[in-house]
């Protein structure tokens, strides 16, 4: 059985925890380190390296790479919720072929409130921001 090592540090429990919960979906047992003592003070943060998240030496590189994969993929995660899901639009991101897009109606609200209806659109999977004239 090979040693526990430091594998992370972090500023907040919440970071630390969603990284462990991520590790362990994949099948990597990880623990955090100094939790308790820096929530009840956050000043012996420094003093005693953080909050640490720590892996089996043997788990160190399908770690990082699991954690890499999640950043990498939650930076292109879909925002289902705002796409647009009318059958009578046919069209897709001329950037990346997507059809998860959404109408930015940012440019015509004042306060929330939508007073013409935009042309603008704006694609969640590459961010390309586009006009489309029906």
């Amino acid at each position: 059985m090979s040693d526990l090592i430091r594998f992370k540090f972090y500023e907040t429990a919440l970071e630390a925890n969603r990284d462990k919960q991520i590790l362990a979906e994949n099948g990597i047992n990880s623990f955090i380190a100094n939790e308790q003592l820096i929530q009840s003070d956050w000043l012996l943060s420094q003093a005693v390296g953080g909050i640490q998240l720590q892996v089996f030496e043997e788990d160190v590189e399908k770690a990082q790479q699991i954690l890499q994969d999640y950043k990498d993929n939650e930076q292109y995660a879909l925002e289902v919720e705002h796409t647009i899901q009318d059958p009578e639009f046919d069209f897709v991101c001329p950037k990346c072929g997507s059809n998860h897009i959404y109408r930015d109606d940012s440019a015509t609200s004042f306060f929330g409130i939508s007073f013409l209806t935009s042309h603008k659109f704006k694609c969640y999977y590459c961010g390309n921001e586009f006009s489309h004239d029906q």
